[in-house]
């Protein structure tokens, strides 16, 4: 919350939505609200889910500029007047997004550079090439047009994992992306984030797991197939972006199937590679599925011998190029 009210050569307003937290949360957001009359605060008798939240924001906000933070992140000094500076000098930008810092519950910091490099705003479809089935955005740093946002509409519940993934593509298919080549916020990474489990809706119901590799991937097929059917009406350049999506989603996963490879977890090699297929069936005739193929069939023991050797002769070419 200091964080965002010490922003300097900005107005700012506050809602904190406290979705009926269990701890002194609403002690806190009640204290804040009494000494600062920027700061509104509402409290849930019952939990309604981040999804639910987070539209109620949207609701809510009726400035030129919005941004989503969550209790578990802060801004850096000077993020807001760096962002709307950027969006008041180019209209056609619906957000705008920049690199962050992951702080661990250890205390460690790790930089999360974004590959997009200078300060610039980007073309809509040149995101969305360069995002892929990824996700480039550190939530903590981006802000949004608020008039965009509304006509847009909220984050989607049946897209509790990637809601944010699917958001960022929605915006740049109407807009360009202003990028910001400066830290702006920080993402705390700790073991209750619920960044780091998987949520899927199962008869109307939304079930938590903590499994990985394929319960991320087909989060992330299912906000691009959000975001697929709306390509009829979207500002899209190239018609194979649709295409390309989902290729990338497909590598993505024999990347995954690879790696569990290496970890020995055969029967989650096999369902990811299962799943690229099904996802760009011509990914079998790619490089890196030809890799995995040939490591199946030296077997696991045998690879992991020859590993190091080969990742030795990887090194020796990067040197040498």
């Amino acid at each position: 919350m200091n964080s965002v009210l010490n922003q300097t050569g900005v107005h700012v307003r506050v809602l904190v939505i406290d979705d009926a937290s269990d701890d002194n949360t609403a002690e806190v957001a009640a204290a804040l609200s009494r000494d600062d009359r920027r700061v509104t605060v509402v409290r849930h008798n019952k939990n309604r889910g981040h999804i639910s939240t987070y539209n109620e924001g949207i609701e809510w906000a009726s400035a030129d500029y919005m941004l989503l933070l969550s209790a578990d992140d802060y801004l850096l000094p000077g993020a807001l007047n760096r962002a709307t500076d950027l969006m008041d000098a180019h209209p056609e930008a619906g957000f705008t997004f920049g690199n962050a810092i992951e702080l661990r519950g250890s205390g460690n910091q790790r930089p999360i550079r974004s590959t997009t490099g200078r300060t610039r705003v980007i073309e809509g479809h040149e995101y969305i090439e360069l995002s892929g089935a990824e996700n480039l955005v550190a939530t903590c740093t981006a802000v949004v047009r608020t008039e965009l946002q509304k006509r847009l509409g909220g984050y989607r519940h049946e897209l509790p994992h990637t809601g944010d993934m699917e958001m960022w593509l929605r915006f740049a298919a109407h807009s360009s992306v202003g990028f910001i080549s400066a830290y702006q916020g920080v993402y705390r990474q700790h073991t209750a984030n619920m960044s780091t489990a998987f949520y899927f809706i199962s008869d109307g119901q939304v079930v938590y797991t903590k499994s990985g590799r394929l319960a991320d991937l087909q989060q992330r097929k299912s906000a691009l197939n959000c975001f697929s059917e709306q390509c009829d009406t979207l500002r899209l350049r190239d018609e194979h972006v649709g295409r390309m999506l989902y290729q990338r989603l497909s590598e993505l996963a024999v990347g995954r199937a690879s790696a569990a490879f290496n970890d020995g977890e055969m029967d989650e090699s096999e369902q990811l590679s299962e799943f690229a297929v099904s996802v760009w069936p011509p990914i079998k005739s790619s490089p890196a599925w030809l890799k995995l193929a040939v490591k199946r069939w030296v077997g696991v023991r045998t690879w992991r011998a020859v590993r190091p050797a080969t990742a030795a002769i990887r090194a020796v070419g990067k040197a040498l190029n």
